[in-house]
């Protein structure tokens, strides 16, 4: 089977990519299932209720997320009800949500989708270490295929929660830092595995908002107020191709594409 994952959807820039993209690459790629990191599809910061369905509405199946998550206040009037729709699996026990969930494919396969979310550099949350390797666990005996989404700051947290997983997760991604990595591969036990997956949004700016401030902010080291960027739009994301007999990933190949690449799809 062959999964599409797009790294973090930045504001509107990001989700005019992705309602060009999915359908595109569903049809030239052949794929079964795609998957994408909302959290930052509402402006930058934080989803919405009208956007989530937007986005659903393109063929996403599962939307992953991230410490950005509850920037939107009514996040918490809707995600209760929109099991499509995760927050990191390591909040603390009675947080709003759900972090991890099955879907099944066209073909009658299983896809277990986790959401975890680092400690190092962010804000303290539950250890994603031991309870996701738990949880990827729970959902091997469940799924045919285990799919994790690691939202992360730190480089080395992402790349000892992919060997932590080796050969128990079929794919572990890490989104946040906005910036591709080029490390994706296939580790010894047959999970694919990359550091980070990139933004699609903007990237004429400094990680999706506008670089003058930021560069200013930089300069001075006054607090300067972020707006969001909206030139050079690009999708970045993941395609992995996995063997639901084995649950082991056979290819992992990195995207990074322009509207005009989107184009030449159709």
């Amino acid at each position: 089977m062959r999964i599409l994952f797009i790294g973090d959807i930045f504001a509107k820039v990001g989700r005019d990519l992705v309602k060009r993209a999915v359908p595109a690459l569903v049809a030239a790629r052949g794929l079964d299932l795609v998957i994408a990191n909302g959290e930052n599809s509402a402006g930058g910061f934080g989803i919405t209720r009208e956007i989530s369905k937007e986005l659903f509405d393109t063929g996403i199946a599962v939307m992953t997320s991230g410490n950005h998550v509850w920037d939107k206040r009514e996040i918490l009037a809707f995600i209760d009800e929109e099991p499509r729709l995760l927050r990191p699996f390591n909040y603390p026990a009675g947080t709003p949500g759900r972090g991890s969930t099955i879907v099944t494919i066209a073909d009658g396969t299983r896809v277990g989708v986790l959401n975890l979310m680092g400690r190092v550099f962010m804000t303290a949350i539950d250890d994603p270490f031991a309870l996701g390797r738990a949880e990827a666990e729970r959902l091997r005996e469940h799924a045919d295929v285990v799919f994790v989404d690691f939202h992360a700051e730190a480089t080395s947290e992402k790349i000892a929660l992919g060997w932590h997983l080796d050969g128990v997760a079929s794919v572990v991604v890490g989104t946040h830092t906005h910036v591709q990595t080029a490390d994706a591969q296939i580790l010894p036990g047959g999970t694919a595995y990359c550091t980070d997956v990139g933004m699609t949004g903007p990237h004429d700016g400094v990680i999706g908002v506008e670089r003058g401030p930021i560069i200013g902010r930089f300069l001075t080291g006054l607090p300067t107020k972020f707006d969001t960027a909206s030139g050079m739009p690009r999708l970045h994301g993941v395609i992995v191709t996995a063997d639901a007999a084995t649950g082991h990933a056979t290819d992992i190949e990195r995207l990074s594409l322009t509207p005009t690449d989107i184009e030449d799809l159709r």
